[in-house]
């Protein structure tokens, strides 16, 4: 029998998983001005699940976050499509390509965005934002069939904030 995979991202330690994720994005944020170690984003992430308030990086990083999901959204737009109507348009549904090279680019500028929006909305969410729960709703009540790692992080840090209130 094979070992369920999501089972790890359903238990482990919520400041782990967070952490984990902050550091995945270190790199968008420095397009951001904001200078994120692994040491930073461990920090962060223990701050966030103990409740405490953010300090001025923790301010900077969600503000950069913002500034993430929105160039994402402006990215899905240009197709006329909003995050929720992109994860459900199949790549060969997307318009603009002719060639095998032009569906890679659209399907890696597609998935980016994608990515950002889903990650960064769960990330400024644990960062006490909530302009974007509506992204995080979404991914936390994907049907099972298309539910992945973002859908499990979006309950886990729905159900945290509900805790937090």
């Amino acid at each position: 029998m094979l070992p369920n995979r999501t089972a790890a991202y359903e238990n482990a330690p919520l400041d782990d998983l967070l952490a984990i994720l902050l550091r995945q994005f270190k790199r968008p944020l420095k397009s951001h001005d904001v200078d994120l170690t692994d040491a930073d984003a461990e920090r962060l992430a223990k701050a966030i699940t103990a409740g405490e308030g953010l300090d001025e990086q923790g301010i900077a990083v969600r503000d950069a976050f913002r500034a993430l999901v929105a160039e994402s959204e402006g990215v899905l737009g240009e197709w006329t499509l909003t995050f929720e109507q992109s994860l459900d348009t199949p790549m060969d549904a997307m318009p603009g390509w002719e060639s095998t090279a032009d569906f890679l680019e659209i399907a890696n500028v597609k998935s980016n965005a994608e990515l950002r929006i889903s990650t960064g909305s769960i990330l400024l969410l644990a960062l006490g934002d909530d302009s974007r729960v509506g992204h995080v709703r979404f991914l936390a009540t994907r049907p099972p069939d298309v539910a992945d790692l973002d859908s499990i992080l979006a309950r886990r840090v729905l159900q945290f904030k509900e805790k937090d209130n």
